[in-house]
């Protein structure tokens, strides 16, 4: 059975300084993000682009969204096994590449350090990151690599890497 979602949001630009888009440097890139529930994010454009550092930008956003995605799927894969994870912290980065024509992501690395409560868990944990990331369906909508260096330890235990 296939079944198809939707996700409303809505962006608005609050980046009009009094002259619109008057000139390249007379604007802002100040937007909101709202969807029905959540708060709003604010966002902007990359400080490369003229953006506002203290503001979330997209490309930001897009990683974000894979790591995620990454990890509530690994969540799930980890309590259907019987791997009990009790901390997960992911520090994922992004890489684009600018040209003449715009931009792209080549690729976006997760790093994500997991810590499972017993040490016969390790194994399995690391076996699940493949499993995770064929379910994301974030990562399966993109046109770019999205790896995975997982760093699993049990409490008390030390770091075991793949």
């Amino acid at each position: 059975m296939s079944r198809q979602h939707t996700y409303p949001v809505v962006v608005t630009w609050t980046g009009n300084k009094g002259t619109g888009t008057s000139g390249y440097r007379d604007y802002g890139r100040e937007h909101e993000l709202t969807a029905e529930g959540p708060e709003a994010i604010a966002g902007s454009s990359d400080p490369a682009f003229r953006g506002d550092p203290s503001r979330w930008n997209p490309e930001q956003l897009l990683v974000g969204s894979l790591s995620q995605c990454h990890m509530l799927s690994y969540l799930h894969k980890c309590a259907v096994a019987g791997v009990v994870v009790t901390e997960y912290v992911d520090n994922a980065v992004g890489t684009m590449a600018e040209s003449a024509d715009g931009g792209h992501f080549t690729e976006v690395t997760l790093r994500p350090t997991i810590v499972v409560a017993s040490p016969n868990m390790v194994d399995k944990a690391i076996e699940l990151h493949e499993d995770a990331h064929k379910s994301c369906f974030i990562a399966s909508s993109v046109n770019f690599a999205v790896r995975h260096e997982p760093t699993v330890r049990s409490a008390g235990q030390g770091t075991t890497a793949p």
